[in-house]
């Protein structure tokens, strides 16, 4: 079973070349993003890595198109993003978690933005991860994406989403088992 799971997270050679072009393609076009940073070095990172290449992949073919916002000198990792204009259109109509999708009595959404992310393998932005992407370009301006929830506020039933608007970064708050058209959620992964 678990061969099975694993070849299914492997691109084909093909799917890996037409990966890679793309997204060297949105690197070399948005250098304002990770300045000072050479593409050969981030390939290097990503032909090491089939699962991160095959979760990068995922958030390519949901619409999230990824590229490097961050730079680890000490660790050597690099930080994808989903640098969509809007949230991406593979993910929306999502509610926040599976507590949330099995608390519904009607109406309930297919997904969940946490199991969704999951099994990508990305992780959902935390609020200071969303506001720093916010910093290299105007994101969300008419839709919204769920953002990593405290805790605290979890265990009462919100989850937090955020958005540009008015040219201002806006953290909101709803019921962690609503979702809407326009809602989806925003993924990082480091490499």
């Amino acid at each position: 079973m678990s061969n099975v799971s694993s070849k299914k997270k492997v691109l084909s050679p093909e799917q890996r070349e037409e990966l890679l072009g793309t997204v060297k393609a949105r690197f070399e076009k948005n250098m304002n993003r990770h300045k000072g940073l050479e593409w050969a070095k981030v390939q290097t990172k990503l032909e090491a890595d089939a699962g991160k290449l095959w979760s990068l992949n995922e958030m390519e073919r949901t619409g999230g198109e990824p590229d490097v916002v961050d730079h680890d000198k000490k660790t050597g990792e690099y930080t994808f993003c989903d640098c969509s204009a809007e949230t991406p259109k593979g993910r929306r109509n999502v509610c926040y978690d599976r507590d949330a999708q099995e608390a519904r009595k009607e109406f309930k959404p297919e997904n969940n933005a946490m199991d969704m992310a999951a099994a990508m393998g990305i992780e959902l932005l935390t609020e200071e991860q969303y506001r720093d992407l916010q910093k290299v370009g105007n994101f969300d301006t008419k839709t919204s994406s769920w953002v990593k929830t405290p805790s605290d506020i979890r265990k009462l039933g919100g989850a937090l989403f955020a958005d540009r608007r008015y040219n201002h970064v806006f953290v909101y708050h709803n019921g962690a088992s609503s979702y809407f058209g326009g809602r989806a959620f925003r993924g990082l992964l480091r490499v």
